[in-house]
């Protein structure tokens, strides 16, 4: 069921931006799919860094009341959830934003990981026509099929800048940063730079594309949340 609702019509998209669109290059048509997702995506990363700059604003009420009331759990908890209702606002709602998104991901990497081969071209639709003759480079330069260094140190740099982005905007809206939470955010990079260079590029620009991309969308995503509070 997984295959046949995600995998397959994903596979099908890459394989039409292969042959219609990119012409022939698989580089370009992997991060082509990429793009078209990160939109098909967009309402659902909105609310998730809505929701996430809510509880920024929110951690001084929060803190208050687990001070105030640290000798009573009961009334901390029936105050939290209080505060919570007073700004339509879940505090589990930026996990369910995030958790929605991977099975998406995972059919993407299911693809990337099996990679465009005769047995998987078996999945086209009939109307999707199999392209006569495969080419796996990008730009003529690097064979996305295998693993590629200068992908990953691209990749590598990319999340490093989307989690340094990050925490520079938290502090701009005036919420500090947990110290275990930057190490967190900066823990990105360094699974980036584990894991890919095991894996082909498609992955590499797979992972570099939306890093990119997700930097540009909160940055246009913040400024038009921002844009609202002061209407």
């Amino acid at each position: 069921m997984f295959h046949l609702l995600l995998t397959q019509p994903l596979f099908n998209a890459l394989i039409l931006f292969y042959k219609y669109v990119t012409f022939g290059d698989l580089g370009l048509a992997v991060i082509a799919l990429t793009v078209a997702l990160r939109f098909a995506l967009y309402p659902i990363f909105y609310k998730g860094i809505k929701s996430q700059m809510l509880m920024q604003r929110m951690q001084p009420e929060i803190k208050r009341i687990q001070t105030e009331l640290k000798s009573d759990k009961v009334k901390q908890t029936e105050a939290m959830l209080a505060l919570y209702k007073s700004h339509n606002t879940n505090p589990f709602s930026g996990l369910f934003y995030t958790f929605i998104q991977l099975p998406i991901l995972f059919a993407v990497y299911r693809i990337f990981m099996t990679g465009i081969t005769a047995e998987s071209l078996k999945d086209l639709y009939s109307f999707v026509p199999a392209p006569a003759e495969f080419n796996s480079m990008f730009l003529g330069l690097i064979d996305v099929s295998k693993p590629n260094w200068w992908i990953v140190i691209i990749a590598t740099a990319a999340s490093f800048l989307q989690s340094y982005l990050m925490n520079k905007q938290s502090m701009a809206r005036g919420t500090p940063v947990q110290p275990g939470m930057k190490y967190m955010a900066y823990l990105a990079p360094v699974l980036t730079l584990a894991i890919l260079p095991k894996l082909s590029a498609a992955i590499g620009l797979y992972w570099t594309t939306t890093a990119i991309f997700s930097i540009f969308q909160q940055e246009r995503i913040t400024k038009q949340l921002k844009s609202q509070e002061k209407q």
